[in-house]
């Protein structure tokens, strides 16, 4: 077991939140004999105060239980204090207890609104409407002991001097979630209320190997650079930095020993988009195409520097529109090729289908040898480094969801019954398909793991989760991934790119300010959204439901061919309209201005 990384300073656990007309004020309730922090209502400037103001007829204050300060956002007018109201403990990392956000709570700081223009005031109620969104982001989780941000190696690492430096100093900032947001309490030396938080997701279970009790845990850790939904941020910017990069790790402890086994997804490291136009599948648009070998090289630069070798497996398909990404990242890869980086395309379609997810065994074999060489972190009983990781896979399908994960649960899997051999508890021959009780749970755990980046990303589970959960297709499964097609398109189409604006005000990448750029959308524009593209929607499906209908008759009586005539150009003209509108919808004006 590694050595518990004592802080300087310990964070709050339980705070009391009183909430005066002209102030909030955090109290900690855990025992601390900290001082209370005292916001202003007015601008959002802090400072310590020593005791709680008391309480008057005229004064009497909201009180509540808060269990974090996530940090402070300053819009136009106004800052927006944003606090954790409930928590859920998922588990323990380290022998440390992880929590799970299960509310937040964004608390306005704008009496300052008062003194403002109408267009201030216009633009900041859109901003509060954004949000109102963002409190409802999901798979946030902390701890106040042990930096999540950091894989069980890179801990392991950590000098003496680093181990005493409050948690938010020691985090690696591309996970850290709230690194924009606690800026505010940074530059009022603020260290016991800094909590640093990330978005992913952490799952875990125990089971039995004969007498040997064996601990898996999984995390994911979203990276904040490029953070964003699922047709709104595609590829990679200028800087080498890719939409849906993950870092994926799995920690088994079993008999006083612990090992760790690393591995990243991303989106194809260049410039590409898709615009959202109603069509099913938009195009791919490669955007300054000349830029890919520059771009790629960023991005591998930055791989290696941070996880050693890299080999690179790309899941798209080899033709079609998916064909011309791979083309093209196959081109760029080879200025960046070296004995550090490989690139190896997989075509997962054509070759597994979308039932024969064994065949991965093909690829198993093409990356056991990088895996072989480069091996995963293992400790001992007395937390002596024995191995240690010295390279990462990196996958990667369209939105690094799907097939993504169906791929690294087989190279997870893997590679921890390569562990557990060399510790002992496995023999020469032995598989986790040995041991049912732990062959479903290991399952259960990356099909839970797959669904949340899916959620966070998509807005929807994974798709053929089906085989990651039981280990095969099942109707039911080919069923619900149709279902949850349908679903994303939806959401791609009507509801992230507000929400996109909406990570985009939590993550500081654009400046707030009263500009022609970020002007908010007119009341029409907004009736618009909400009410025509889901009904003209919901009337295509109509048509075509009953034109099915009337198809199905047309033995029976020759009038219905007729009908099903009129219902199919009905569909079809109302599709014109919407795809039509819809263009207008998602290219319409957003927050462009970044701010770093």
């Amino acid at each position: 077991m590694m050595e518990r990384a004592e802080s300087g300073q310990k964070l709050y656990t339980r705070m009391r939140l009183w909430e005066f007309p002209d102030q909030f004020i955090v109290e900690p309730t855990d025992g601390s004999s900290g001082s209370a922090l005292a916001i202003s209502r007015a601008d959002g400037s802090m400072n310590l105060i020593h005791e709680v103001p008391e309480c008057s007829i005229l004064r009497v204050p909201k009180i509540r239980t808060i269990f974090g300060v996530v940090g402070v956002l300053k819009l136009l007018a106004g800052s927006y204090l944003i606090v954790i109201t409930e928590r859920e403990c998922v588990g323990s990392y380290l022998g440390h207890p992880i929590y799970k956000v299960a509310s937040l709570k964004i608390l306005p700081c704008d009496h300052s609104l008062n003194n403002s223009s109408a267009e201030q005031k216009k633009v900041e109620a859109e901003f509060s409407r954004l949000l109102k969104l963002a409190e409802r982001t999901p798979g946030l989780y902390f701890s106040y002991d042990t930096n999540l941000t950091l894989s069980v190696q890179r801990l392991n690492t950590l000098g003496d001097e680093s181990k005493l430096l409050p948690l938010w100093r020691q985090a690696e900032p591309r996970f850290l979630w709230n690194n924009y947001l606690m800026e505010a309490l940074i530059d009022n030396k603020l260290d016991p209320f800094l909590l640093p938080v990330i978005q992913g997701s952490f799952h875990h279970f125990q089971t039995a190997v004969g007498r040997d009790i064996i601990d898996v845990t999984l995390i994911a850790r979203r990276c904040t650079r490029r953070n964003g939904t699922r047709m709104w941020r595609r590829g990679a910017d200028s800087d080498g930095y890719v939409a849906n990069f993950v870092e994926t790790e799995q920690v088994v402890q079993m008999n006083g020993f612990m090992a760790s086994f690393v591995q990243v997804r991303g989106s194809i490291p260049f410039l590409w988009e898709q615009t959202v136009d109603l069509t099913y599948k938009p195009k791919f648009e490669i955007l300054r195409a000349e830029e890919a070998p520059r771009v790629v090289e960023r991005h591998f630069l930055d791989l290696r520097k941070k996880y050693g070798n890299v080999l690179a497996v790309d899941l798209v398909n080899k033709h079609g529109g998916e064909g011309r990404l791979c083309e093209n990242f196959g081109n760029a890869m080879q200025n960046v090729a070296s004995d550090d980086v490989r690139y190896l395309h997989f075509d997962f379609h054509c070759i597994c289908g979308h039932v024969h997810f064994e065949r991965l065994s093909i690829l198993f074999e093409q990356i056991e040898d990088f895996l072989e060489k480069n091996g995963y972190l293992l400790l001992n009983e007395k937390g002596e480094k024995m191995k240690e990781q010295h390279g990462v896979v990196r996958t990667n399908c369209i939105d690094c969801l799907d097939r993504t994960n169906v791929t690294q649960s087989m190279i997870g899997r893997n590679m921890l019954e390569v562990q557990l051999r060399r510790i002992g508890i496995f023999g020469a021959e032995e598989t986790i398909n040995s041991h049912p009780n732990f062959d479903e749970n290991f399952k259960i755990l990356w099909a839970n793991h797959g669904d949340d980046i899916s959620l966070q990303y998509s807005g929807t589970p994974a798709l053929k989760g089906d085989f990651v959960r039981c280990g095969q297709r099942t109707m039911q499964g080919i069923l619900n991934d149709g279902w949850n097609a349908l679903a994303r398109y939806y959401l791609n189409n009507f509801c992230d790119g507000t929400k996109q604006d909406a990570i985009d005000l939590l993550q500081g990448h654009y400046i707030v300010s009263v500009s022609r750029d970020i002007a908010p959308p007119s009341q029409s524009a907004g009736l618009e959204a909400m009410a025509s593209f889901p009904l003209a929607l919901s009337l295509v499906l109509t048509g075509l439901f009953f034109a099915t209908l009337s198809l199905r008759q047309v033995r029976y009586d020759l009038k219905h061919l007729l009908f099903s005539f009129i219902w199919a150009s009905l569909s079809v003209a109302l599709a014109a309209f919407v795809r039509a509108k819809g263009r207008l919808f998602c290219n319409r004006p957003r927050l462009h201005k970044p701010q770093r």
